[in-house]
């Protein structure tokens, strides 16, 4: 760690916003992790250029170039291991990771869903909340596992729903709080204070609820 601090690598498929967020974070002097990488699966992702205009190393991984989940993951895994991460973020890679990859980095490997977990896993979450009729909806930063949106969570972080709400607006109240909670539990991580025991995360030494905790 470089002057004690967090390696992290960020993978990404898109416009990289949580990606930003973290770019902006590790700017300051007193951040306790560097983005030493940034790890997209599409070349036109704009987060590739959000990490170039930030200084930081890119690279591209083509899974259109395998023949299937397994050779991509095992090729993104050298990768990612070449820059000797602490930490892996996921942030809008948009791809399901393989059992092999996610025990490859079991305990140090965190997402970000836009629900309050472990109510709406997969798709179309905001338009799921809005058809069921919920007062709140919100983002869970959880430690990943081989279920999908199913490892323990970590920090949630809820807006309510107001009338006249669509499936944007509530996607871009959401996206506010992504960008206050991902780096946050980030920073518990790099500080030694955040760890994944067994199904559960434990803060500071005591274990979380299993919706997390909940951002005040």
């Amino acid at each position: 760690m470089p002057d004690g601090k967090c390696r992290v690598v960020v993978l990404i498929s898109g416009s990289g916003t949580n990606l930003q967020a973290f770019l902006d974070a590790a700017a300051s002097a007193e951040c306790d992790y560097t983005v030493e990488a940034v790890i997209s699966n599409k070349a036109d992702a704009y987060g590739l250029t959000r990490a170039r205009n930030a200084g930081v190393a890119t690279d591209v991984l083509s899974h259109r170039e395998f023949s299937d989940r397994e050779s991509f993951d095992q090729a993104m895994i050298k990768v990612i291991d070449g820059y000797q991460p602490d930490l892996v973020i996921l942030a809008g890679f948009m791809r399901i990771l393989t059992p092999d990859f996610v025990r490859h980095y079991s305990g140090r490997l965190l997402n970000i869903h836009p629900s309050l977990l472990p109510k709406y896993q997969g798709l179309h979450t905001h338009q799921r909340v809005l058809d069921a009729g919920d007062s709140e909806h919100g983002a869970t930063v959880h430690f990943v596992t081989e279920e999908l949106d199913g490892g323990p969570p970590v920090l949630q972080a809820a807006v309510p729903i107001e009338s006249g709400d669509t499936a944007d607006t509530l996607s871009q109240r959401v996206q506010v709080q992504e960008h206050i909670i991902y780096p946050l539990a980030a920073s518990w991580f790099a500080q030694g204070r955040l760890k994944m025991v067994g199904d559960r995360a434990e803060l500071d030494g005591e274990l979380l609820p299993r919706s997390g905790k909940r951002l005040d």
